[in-house]
């Protein structure tokens, strides 16, 4: 089984990356937390930590295999222990995983289901059965370093990225016109302090 894959990031999808491995372009799919984290990071080389299913119909016969992908290995264990649960599945999972993972683990393990329903595709059926089935199992990641999701960047970056990509889908930009905009103002090779200067750099673009 491929455990891990390592390349060149052609392009950043909305729920997907694109790497070019040799003479070979693969597909991983990635959470909306990860896509936010690399954008910007076109051209370079990343390593991705997979896992590994199939999608589609078996009676049908027609089985897709799929690659899914993180930024390190306590991710990938999460999303794993996280699909164990009855009726998440693969995408409602990857979907789920807008925000890091001690965040995640945390609102698991004090049964915070409000939050937990805030998660695309997590319902209340849903949050109280995550939380029924991983309440004693997610300590470990619940007590990550906060920051250690980040690869490229320095600890507070993601913060800053993340805090203003809330910022514009609350004022109601769609999430990819959101993810667009971050990639625009990332590619300025500005270093910004907090998302007020994120986004006076973003709307000054547009004007």
């Amino acid at each position: 089984m491929l455990s891990a894959i390592t390349g060149t990031i052609n392009r950043i999808l909305s729920d997907a990356v694109r790497l070019q491995v040799g003479p070979f372009e693969y597909e991983v799919l990635v959470p909306e937390l990860i896509v936010r984290q690399l954008q910007g990071n076109t051209g370079q080389q990343i390593t991705l930590h997979t896992s590994h299913y199939l999608e589609g119909t078996p009676m049908q016969g027609r089985l897709i295999p799929r690659l899914i992908g993180f930024l390190n290995e306590a991710e990938r264990e999460f999303f794993e222990l996280f699909c164990s649960v009855e009726g998440v599945g693969v995408r409602k999972a990857l979907k789920a995983m807008c925000r890091p993972v001690p965040e995640i683990a945390d609102a698991i393990q004090r049964g915070d289901k409000r939050t937990l329903e805030e998660f695309p595709g997590i319902g209340r059926a849903s949050a109280e059965k995550i939380i029924n089935a991983l309440r004693n199992k997610v300590t470990k990641f619940a007590l990550m370093r906060k920051g250690a999701e980040a690869p490229t960047e320095e600890p507070s970056e993601p913060d800053i990225w993340d805090l203003a990509y809330e910022a514009l889908r609350s004022v109601g930009h769609t999430a990819e016109e959101a993810r667009q905009m971050l990639e625009r103002a990332k590619q300025t090779g500005r270093r910004f302090e907090n998302p007020e200067e994120v986004l006076l750099a973003i709307y000054a673009q547009k004007t």
